[in-house]
């Protein structure tokens, strides 16, 4: 014969308790800005366990994609992020350039970073679209997919700043020029002519410390929250 499982009222009130606090907080909608979200987040996370921050990250994620903005990923690791943050939601673009144009049109995109394509160079000249996010989060190594979005993203306390440029130069000398103006640097990635930095902080776009800095064409492109 077949034993019917036994009854467990405290988890299924346990589980209850979470999906009604699922539905209220769909209900309440998207913060106004990307900053003043990562910062709730990041308080929200206080106290908790890696394997608690995980699974927390896990419905927030969800909670984000059901509510936010459309999102679009680019390349094979976007894919396996976004998965895992904000589940089966996002659309796939075949080249960056449908993904860009997504989020012109009020989508946002999570892109590969790679040599093959210098898709983040189109930031420099269309300032209305800014890196709002960088994944992984957790500042334990340098991101492989940046989140695009049309937003000026604004610092959080705990932040690290995207900047590009054309410059020819060795890495180390435009490291030296960076430190120079008192700004630390990190080399992220080379593609099509163009070098992607990763700056301590969050750093303004008109930040004069950049006045001068290596290259002609050269600039911040965004910035993202570390957790």
């Amino acid at each position: 014969m077949l034993a019917e499982p036994p009854e467990d009222a405290a988890r299924l009130a346990l589980d209850r308790a979470l999906t009604q606090a699922v539905r209220a907080r769909l209900a309440a909608g998207s913060r106004p800005t990307v900053d003043a979200d990562a910062i709730a987040i990041r308080e929200a996370l206080k106290g908790l366990s890696p394997p608690e921050i995980a699974a927390a990250r896990s419905v927030l994620g969800r909670l984000d994609a059901a509510a936010g903005a459309p999102l679009v990923v680019w390349g094979p690791a976007s894919q396996v992020l976004a998965a895992d943050r904000y589940g089966l939601s996002a659309r796939m673009a075949a080249k960056p350039e449908a993904a860009l144009k997504a989020v012109r049109e009020g989508a946002r995109a999570l892109m590969d970073l790679t040599p093959a394509n210098a898709w983040f160079g189109r930031l420099l000249a269309e300032p209305s679209l800014r890196i709002v996010a960088a994944l992984p989060d957790h500042g334990a190594g340098l991101p492989r997919s940046l989140l695009v979005q049309q937003t000026q993203p604004g610092p959080t306390g705990h932040d690290r700043t995207f900047w590009a440029t054309d410059s020819g130069l060795p890495n180390s000398r435009i490291l030296d020029a960076l430190s120079d103006a008192g700004l630390a640097a990190t080399p992220l990635i080379e593609a099509g002519g163009l070098k992607l930095f990763v700056l301590a902080g969050y750093v303004q776009a008109e930040d004069g410390r950049l006045n001068g800095a290596p290259g002609t064409l050269s600039g911040v492109i965004g910035a993202a929250p570390l957790f």
